[in-house]
């Protein structure tokens, strides 16, 4: 981003109040901060209030750090940096980016799903870099504020820009594509992820819906065609509708799928007769879906089945799902990212497939509302077969304690991570794989920490 303080005057000319300060000489910005711990020089701060913390209190931290203007509702007299002024920071974030998405030429790809949205969203900016300049949403800016940061990301340059969007209730989604007006969109699946807040699946797909009722009508819809919730949404949309999945109705789909464990997938890619054959080093089949929802954009902007797979095999990014290597020779999955039915299954798949004694760390998983029981006990009855050895981590993961030891699993029941760290360091053997996953409040990755630091020490963990 290349703002300067008379755009940002003429994107918020609305929006200023009285003793707002930047001027046209001011700027250029280089990026755009929303905390002040990562404020960079160059950066324009916007003061943002959180329901733990006000960024208004951070603004002198955030110019120490660089910062050369400000967005806030209130300054000190004495700020040695020119500011912006708004009723409403939040707002003027949301209009500033829309005006900035206004002047860069890229077409919006947004991607939005219960699970997988993040990797889908990479893989997709991934492939279509094998021709065309692309710009992806930072991490997992897909909110409305993060959103808003990505897109000032864009540049003159960029073809498309691939933009993940998240929700937790109604009207989220149809918030931020009115911010970045896609012209593509993707839908991975709908499954009970933020069942807390909405209630009821019907609700979910509602929400995600919000994304396919914003596309022109020359746009396209790539859907999960093997998730029936998402296929009920393809009547809300305008956009021609292209079809992915496993099955051969589908317009792009996979047949001849083989996992080859930690050493990725092979499948062969069709499309309208036509078939390449795919070799990619992401693991688990589930990354099928993913790579399928990459390839259906592709071929919608006009690439090549041949393109797609030489870009699955050399431009994927870094999964998630990391393997590390563990105390005294184990093998650590570090999936510690989040958790929800979906993602578990798969991940357990993937654990299935790897030789040695398996020991599973599975924490809670969060906001599955009434759905949350049930959850965590169909969990402890998927891993007969699968695990030897199970720690649980958190409340509700005693549910699926209970379940497994019923299977015959090895149970351990602890409270927290730190509880796990300690008796993970009696029970990991050489040549454990040990598959580390639980929602983020867990902060279960200060386990992954403690199991892959080094030097091993006899008897335990270091």
């Amino acid at each position: 981003m290349n703002l300067t303080g008379a755009q940002l005057r003429a994107a918020l000319a609305d929006r200023l109040l009285a003793g707002t300060t930047m001027m046209a000489a001011s700027g250029p910005f280089n990026g755009v901060s929303l905390d002040s711990r990562t404020t960079g020089p160059g950066d324009l701060f916007v003061a943002l209030k959180g329901e733990r913390a006000d960024g208004h209190d951070f603004i002198p931290e955030a110019v120490a750090r660089g910062a050369v203007g400000v967005l806030a509702t209130r300054v000190s007299n004495s700020l040695p940096a020119p500011a912006a002024l708004v009723e409403e920071p939040l707002a003027a974030l949301q209009a500033l980016a829309h005006w900035w998405r206004r002047q860069c030429p890229a077409e919006v790809i947004a991607v939005t799903g219960s699970v997988g949205k993040t990797s889908t969203k990479e893989l997709i900016a991934a492939v279509l870099s094998e021709r065309f300049p692309v710009h992806r949403s930072p991490g997992n800016l897909n909110s409305e504020s993060g959103l808003p940061v990505a897109l000032l990301g864009l540049e003159q340059d960029h073809r498309y820009a691939v933009l993940e969007m998240a929700m937790y209730d109604l009207g989220e989604i149809a918030l931020l594509c009115r911010l970045a007006e896609p012209r593509y969109g993707v839908v991975t699946n709908i499954g009970p992820v933020h069942l807390e807040r909405l209630g009821t699946m019907e609700r979910i797909a509602q929400a995600k819906g919000e994304l396919l009722e914003a596309l022109p009508i020359n746009g396209v819809a790539v859907l999960n065609g093997d998730d029936p919730l998402v296929r009920s949404l393809a009547h809300r949309t305008r956009a021609r509708v292209v079809w992915y999945g496993r099955e051969p109705s589908n317009d792009v789909w996979a047949g001849d799928v083989e996992s080859h464990g930690l050493n990725g997938l092979s499948f062969r890619l069709q499309r309208q007769g036509r078939s390449e054959l795919v070799r990619t080093p992401l693991a688990g089949r589930h990354h099928v879906h993913n790579a399928l929802a990459a390839a259906a954009v592709a071929v919608s902007v006009g690439m090549s089945l041949e393109e797609v797979a030489v870009a699955l095999e050399r431009r994927v990014p870094q999964p998630r799902l990391v393997v590390r290597e563990g105390w005294n020779g184990c093998t650590v999955l570090d999936d510690t990212y989040n958790a929800s039915p979906a993602s578990m299954q798969a991940a357990l798949d993937l654990f299935a497939e790897i030789e040695g004694r398996h020991v599973a760390v599975l924490g809670d998983m969060r906001e599955l509302g009434s759905a949350a029981d049930q959850s965590h006990r169909e969990l402890g009855r998927q891993l007969a077969g699968r695990a030897q050895v199970l720690v649980a981590v958190g409340e509700l993961a005693r549910l699926t304690a209970d379940e497994a030891g019923r299977s015959g699993v090895e149970t351990h029941w602890v409270s927290d991570a730190d509880a796990a760290a300690v008796l993970l360091g009696r029970l990991v053997l050489p040549s454990d794989v040990v598959l580390v996953k639980g929602s983020r409040a867990l902060e279960l990755e200060r386990l992954v920490e403690r199991l892959t630091a080094q030097p091993a020490v006899a008897g335990g963990m270091a």
